[in-house]
């Protein structure tokens, strides 16, 4: 992402990014699940990154409310997938920045920032931080399993 009179340059650890202004980063507590209007993972079917190997975009007249958010999907058969089994299919960390929360903060992700590992869906910030996620994944799975009670429980 280019810098503009309307980014801000944010630095933590192990990364520089510059986002809109405005964006929320949340440095404690965070919800359950990250919901921008509502509405988890931007309206990306969850589900199809794990049937279709990539991000879709859910439909509104195929959606499901779970843990206090809407999730959309691309089609009736993937929302009734999630709907038996959410758990499955739902982004770790309820969707928020994987690389984030194993540094002990949540930020938002890019739908197309996602991965697949070990059966869960790691969603980050954007490509650029994915890749710096990417080079020790289970490190930084095993941080953000420990970090996540604590950001997702304040």
């Amino acid at each position: 992402m280019a810098l503009s009179r309307r980014s801000l340059l944010w630095i933590v650890p192990g990364a520089t990014l510059a986002v809109p202004l405005g964006t929320r980063f949340l440095p404690a507590a965070a919800a359950e699940v990250n919901a921008d209007a509502g509405l988890a993972v931007r309206g990306t079917d969850v589900v199809a990154y794990f049937v279709e190997g990539r991000p879709v975009a859910g439909r509104a007249e195929f959606a499901h409310a779970w843990r206090g958010a809407t999730w959309r999907f691309a089609s009736a058969a993937n929302r009734d997938r999630f709907a038996a089994e959410p758990e499955r299919y739902a982004p770790a960390y309820g969707g928020f920045c994987a690389f984030a929360v194993s540094e002990g903060y949540t930020a938002p992700i890019d739908p197309a920032a996602w991965r697949v590992v070990d059966g869960r869906l790691f969603l980050n910030y954007d490509r650029s931080v994915q890749r710096r996620w990417e080079r020790d994944i289970p490190g930084r799975v095993a941080r953000a399993d420990a970090n996540w009670p604590g950001l997702s429980s304040r």
